[in-house]
């Protein structure tokens, strides 16, 4: 009897597994492959008007001429730089802001009532009173990213830190464990994956408010390609400058990917 239990029990699959979601790096690519493959068919069929919409040979001899000529390194450069400044200044003060709003109850009322008021607004349309208060050089476009980043990290950060387990916090306060010891052992790993998930919002929105500010006032900037390209109806070009934000936006991703798996590597 027992040995026909112990062989019913070996037949049974173990189910139990978890929701464990695997990345699939093949049909990542291959998705890219199809949807370039039928935009080249339609290019050449006629079905996809070449003046309209260029076809990717075209997009890519025209990105080939933009590297060799230097001309995509100089707009690349200065984008990257306000991205990168932009996005610090936001990140940093969303997170201080977040961490008070989500850990001190003075903090938290005026807080929620400041970003609920504010974060509706659409940052692009603060641009002209940023260039009255810093001019129409750089500080007017790091403030306006910066700002935009600002508000979905303070929501990310807070919501976070609200969402740690209060057992663990007061199991450490009943072991009196100093203040910044239960920051840095409980609730800011517990509010990590929160942050994290935050950080690839406001990457997106910092890229989105860049290519607006280069639009606006900038003589280089991928944005302020782009711009220049449509005005010449140089669709060619505009395309490779979409290309260009496009795998920007890839690498981005990719490099919060690798900080997400190494910050949270002890899950």
């Amino acid at each position: 009897m027992s040995r026909d239990i112990e062989a019913g029990a070996s037949r049974v699959r173990f189910r139990a597994t978890g929701f464990n979601p695997r990345a699939n790096p093949l049909a990542a690519w291959g998705s890219f492959v199809v949807v370039i493959a039928l935009w080249q068919l339609g290019s050449s069929t006629g079905f996809i008007s070449e003046l309209a919409m260029p076809s990717p040979v075209a997009v890519a001899s025209a990105l080939w001429k933009l590297i060799i000529s230097g001309d995509l390194w100089r707009h690349l450069s200065a984008s990257l730089q306000r991205l990168f400044g932009g996005w610090i200044i936001g990140t940093v003060a969303g997170l201080a802001v977040g961490f008070l709003v989500g850990m001190f109850s003075w903090a938290r009322s005026p807080g929620v009532a400041m970003v609920s008021a504010l974060f509706p607004i659409p940052k692009i349309a603060l641009l002209p009173l940023f260039i009255i208060w810093f001019g129409i050089g750089e500080p007017s476009k790091f403030a306006t990213i910066a700002f935009g980043v600002f508000f979905p990290t303070v929501i990310n950060t807070f919501g976070g830190v609200d969402n740690v387990a209060r057992n663990l916090i007061r199991m450490g306060q009943s072991f009196d464990m100093p203040m910044m010891s239960i920051v840095r052992k409980i609730i800011l790993p517990g509010a990590l994956p929160t942050i994290l998930s935050g950080f690839r919002i406001s990457s997106s929105i910092a890229i989105i408010l860049l290519i607006a500010a280069e639009m606006i006032g900038a003589q280089y900037g991928i944005g302020a390609f782009i711009l220049a390209a449509g005005n010449l109806y140089q669709t060619d070009q505009l395309i490779a400058g979409v290309v260009v934000l496009s795998l920007l936006g890839l690498c981005v991703s990719w490099l919060l990917g690798r900080l997400d798996r190494w910050l949270l590597a002890w899950r």
